[in-house]
């Protein structure tokens, strides 16, 4: 005769295994798709970058020309 307890533990293992394998196929679905996103960011990135360096040097500029006129008118 088989013990029940066993049997029904046996059950719940199964079931946590196999909902276990789903999480763990979901998860790296997820890690695709986040790579797939970081993959089509990366040209915003790159664009970003490129507009914050073009306003610093538009910022340094600026205040070198008020710097320059300041003296000149001096």
């Amino acid at each position: 005769m088989e013990n029940p307890h066993a049997e029904r533990q046996n059950v719940l293992l199964q079931r946590i295994i196999k909902n276990a394998d789903k999480v763990t196929e979901t998860i790296e679905e997820l890690n695709l798709c986040l790579d797939e996103i970081i993959r089509a960011n990366e040209r915003v990135v790159i664009a970003a970058d490129l507009v914050t360096k073009y306003r610093k040097n538009v910022q340094y500029n600026l205040e070198a020309m008020k710097g320059s006129d300041s003296s000149s008118k001096a």
